[in-house]
């Protein structure tokens, strides 16, 4: 009869010995009450705030209690790791507290302030490979480069000190609490945080609800659970940087399927409008992983009515380029922008006509390619509206069949849209 591997949890034990080990190297992070979301959702809302960490995410927690634990041996050897940025931040600034030297395998989307903060805290200890369209191409490299210059890995998820790290945002969470926990929302990538802090809390506070959250396009955890194994995606959407990863790792699959009360998923759109409302109304800045779990709240705002809920925001590693993509990302979720191939009749004042006949009061083109066709009736233009309301599209789509400028709607066509976005 076939032996069942034991599943393995972090003691409390261990994780409380992670966080003497770390009690110099990572901060103790607030855990804020979010007045704006509190009011919205007749709920308290609490933030624990892993966007202030000195990494400006929670992976220093895992990757120096990690490499702290290497032998002397190992340490001499050096290490290598593979990250789209937060976890590279992390084991880069362990390189230089420990002195270790250190191989970073980036995948080549990862934005450049990632890219810059990693070097900036591993200065002359570490070295930055790009390569790779995911994380699981950088991955694959940092695994090569292990094997033939035995070097020691240091995996940003699927390892148990890294694990035992990432479980002591738990432990802070009921230090600082000063009520039971109802629910607590936590972002899933491959699944370190979610299965060391589900741990934690099935031990000191089983009654509170834990809720993992992926994003629509990398729902790896999720699959995984559905399929009742750790299942690897085809393809996944990388917009969501920090926590799109096509497998989660075997002992976090193991940890969740046991801890998690549920997980849910919320496009990349939603996510987009979290990170604007955000910057908006609280002056806060986050990266698309660390808006995975307040973009949650409202698909369960029933559930949490009237609760002590706390979101883990896991980081603040933003870079200001993506910002017009992500406003983008936000209008296209909220049904306010629009692309057409719209038809130009080739005569004078066609255009004059579009904008003052077809167009409502409030659209705005933001966007327009037109080449002029000499043997033809109808030139064709791409065209991008944002719209004041949603409302607005179907009798803008009207006006233009009736006045034949309407050539096609390219929203719901991603072989094509995924050219204009």
């Amino acid at each position: 009869m076939k032996q069942t591997k034991p599943i393995y949890f972090p003691s409390i034990q261990s994780v409380r010995t992670a966080a003497s080990n770390l009690k110099d190297v990572a901060t103790k992070t607030p855990l804020n009450k979010n007045f704006n979301l509190s009011k919205e959702l007749g709920a308290n809302i609490f933030f624990k705030r892993e966007d202030l960490q000195v990494v400006r995410s929670y992976k220093i927690r895992g990757a120096f209690n990690k490499m702290s634990s290497l032998s002397n041996e190992e340490k001499q050897c050096g290490i290598v790791c593979a990250s789209a940025g937060n976890h590279a931040q992390g084991v880069a600034l362990s390189c230089k507290l420990l002195k270790i030297k250190g191989t970073i395998f980036m995948p080549s989307p990862t934005p450049n302030q990632k890219i810059n903060q990693v070097k900036m805290f591993g200065e002359n200890f570490i070295e930055v490979v790009i390569g790779g369209d995911t994380f699981d191409d950088a991955y694959n490299a940092a695994k090569q480069e292990c094997d033939s210059k035995n070097k020691t890995f240091i995996h940003p998820f699927d390892d148990q000190k890294v694990i035992e790290g990432q479980a002591t945002v738990g432990v802070e969470i009921l230090e600082q609490a000063s009520e039971k926990i109802d629910y607590v929302f936590v972002p899933i990538g491959g699944g370190g945080l979610s299965s060391g802090l589900s741990t934690v809390f099935k031990n000191l506070s089983p009654e509170t609800k834990i809720i993992g959250v992926e994003p629509e396009g990398a729902p790896s955890m999720l699959t995984s659970l559905n399929n009742k194994k750790n299942t690897t995606l085809e393809k996944i959407d990388p917009f969501v940087d920090g926590a799109a990863v096509k497998k989660v790792g075997d002992l976090n699959f193991a940890i969740c399927q046991k801890n998690l009360d549920d997980v849910i998923t919320v496009s990349e759109g939603k996510i987009c409008q979290t990170i604007l409302d955000l910057y908006n109304k609280d002056a806060i800045v986050v990266e698309p992983a660390g808006a995975l779990s307040i973009s949650a709240l409202d698909l369960m705002a029933e559930d949490i009515k009237g609760k002590n809920v706390v979101c883990v925001v896991s980081g603040s590693n933003n870079d200001i380029t993506r910002t017009a993509e992500i406003k983008e990302r936000a209008l296209l979720h909220a049904n306010l922008k629009h692309y057409f191939i719209v038809k130009f009749p080739q005569r004078a004042g066609a255009l004059k006509e579009f904008v003052a006949e077809i167009l409502g009061p409030n659209d705005d083109i933001t966007h327009f390619e037109y080449t002029k066709k000499n043997n033809r009736t109808n030139g064709a233009a791409v065209v991008g509206l944002e719209l004041k309301s949603s409302k607005d599209l179907a009798p803008l789509i009207q006006r233009m069949k009736e006045n034949n400028f309407f050539g096609d709607y390219l929203n719901d066509k991603p072989d094509l849209f995924q050219f204009l976005v």
